[in-house]
């Protein structure tokens, strides 16, 4: 272990769950990364449609992978999203073209993989998928089993706009084998939906659910949102509640991350109605605490599930946040869409024009990614670890890659100091968070990370 923190050496604590004061939210909850990835998309760098060709080529003939595959577009923008994606009115035309296009890359994917490759998991997210007429989305799926063998069990998801969804779609989701659906709710406050621009009553996510369930979708997600405008405990409190009468088997609690700087649609969020730092942390601690309180099971730092629902005794971390997908290698298709392979990721063109234009022109839409050394490697691990169950065997991981453990650590003042706070511990060759910090586990997380990050990239730990 590194000397430097060596003398802060300190068994677990179990028994200290309190909130964070102001003074140690202002020290330690800086921005810093989500960690859906390491190296992170901020490191990313040119890469050549070669390389990127060569690690597909690289897959091993029977490693089943997964399919990622983005879809661009929605009716309308929210204010608060941070995903690449972009409004259109004559959306059902524009997507219908983008699916010729998502197909054409199919065939150069497929082609230089030199196979039809096994795949475990397939899913697709946004933007909004549920966009895709029943007709494009048949087509998709077809074209998708013709390139590659789709293991019968295969996992098949999609994120939807609860706005976008009818009983037939719904119907249809079921009988093409969707077995997983992710529902935007972000809150149910009306006032709440106005400011950032999400307008939808909680019977049209009630009628949602129930189709999705009649269809024979067996795993429905939602994604909430704490840190938003206009949010008070009592419309959070609210808002849990009704949650909680729809009984998703997981959800994810995010805190939304206001960077008007880099997405421009932001700008219309009034600021003076955003949460400051401490009432944020008592939003995302009231919604913690009530999840609990209805039989969820905390995974990680953001993720909760019904007990028996297997992301609570699978866990991993990647692009779309905590899953029971372990497979190693994940193929990105779409504009923007990130792949992760055992030589490192790439990602396509951002720019869905750009995308379009490479794709058309015989050749993989690769713009940009990150070779990943020995040592990302190593830090990847510890990172994964921490990010899923809040600690790490620090030593063992360093072993296994070849590495002294001090050798990882990036910043051991910041551990240090955490230690001495009360916000981890470090036992036995093994690192974690403590209850009372694991808010922070980002910036645990950062201790390990070699790589310099702008703060204004990034959300801040709480």
């Amino acid at each position: 272990m590194n000397a430097a923190i060596a003398s802060f050496e300190t068994r677990p604590c179990t028994d200290d769950d309190a909130a964070l004061p102001p003074s140690l939210l202002a020290r330690y909850g800086r921005p810093v990364p989500r960690y859906t990835s390491y190296p992170t998309a901020v490191q990313f760098g040119p890469l050549r449609p070669g390389t990127y060709a060569a690690w597909l080529a690289a897959v091993p003939a029977e490693e089943a992978v997964s399919l990622y595959l983005h879809v661009p577009y929605c009716a309308a923008l929210c204010w608060y999203c941070g995903c690449r994606t972009q409004a259109t009115r004559n959306h059902r035309e524009r997507v219908s073209v983008y699916v010729d296009d998502l197909i054409a890359e199919i065939d150069l994917v497929a082609a230089a993989l030199g196979r039809r490759q096994p795949v475990a998991a397939v899913h697709f997210g946004g933007g909004t998928p549920n966009l895709l007429s029943l007709n494009d989305l048949e087509r998709l799926l077809d074209h998708l089993r013709l390139r590659f063998a789709i293991a019968d069990d295969a996992e098949l998801a999609m994120e939807i706009d609860p706005r976008e969804l009818g009983a037939e779609y719904a119907d249809a989701l079921g009988r093409a084998g969707f077995r997983r659906i992710s529902l935007g709710i972000q809150d149910f406050d009306a006032e709440v939906q106005r400011l950032i621009h999400r307008e939808q009553p909680y019977p049209l996510v009630e009628q949602s659910v129930e189709w999705l369930r009649a269809a024979g979708v067996e795993g429905i997600n939602f994604d909430l949102i704490y840190g938003l405008p206009g949010q008070t405990e009592e419309s959070v409190r609210e808002t849990l509640r009704l949650v909680s009468a729809l009984r998703p088997d997981r959800i994810a609690l995010y805190g939304y991350a206001h960077l008007p700087q880099r997405q421009r649609h932001q700008r219309l969020i009034p600021e003076d109605r955003l949460p400051d730092a401490a009432l944020r942390h008592r939003l995302q601690r009231l919604a913690q605490d009530e999840l609990a309180a209805q039989g969820y099971v905390a995974v990680g730092m953001d993720h909760f599930a019904l007990p028996h629902d297997r992301l609570v005794h699978a866990r991993v971390r990647n692009f779309q946040g905590y899953s029971t997908d372990t497979a190693r290698t994940l193929v990105g298709l779409g504009a923007s869409a990130i792949g992760q392979f055992a030589q490192g990721y790439a990602q396509n063109q951002p720019a869905t024009a750009l995308w379009r234009d490479a794709v058309r022109n015989g050749s993989l839409p690769t713009a940009r990614g990150l070779a990943t050394t020995a040592d990302d490697v190593a830090r990847r691990a510890v990172i994964e670890r921490l990010m899923c169950d809040l600690e790490a065997p620090l030593e063992a991981i360093a072993r296994e890659h070849g590495f002294e453990a001090g050798a990882l650590i990036e910043d051991p003042q910041l551990i240090a100091d955490l230690v001495r706070d009360g916000l981890a511990w470090i036992a036995d060759g093994r690192i974690g968070c403590t209850p009372r910090g694991r808010s922070l586990v980002r910036t645990l997380c950062s201790a390990f990370d070699r790589y310099a990050h702008g703060g204004a990239r990034h959300a801040p730990a709480v």
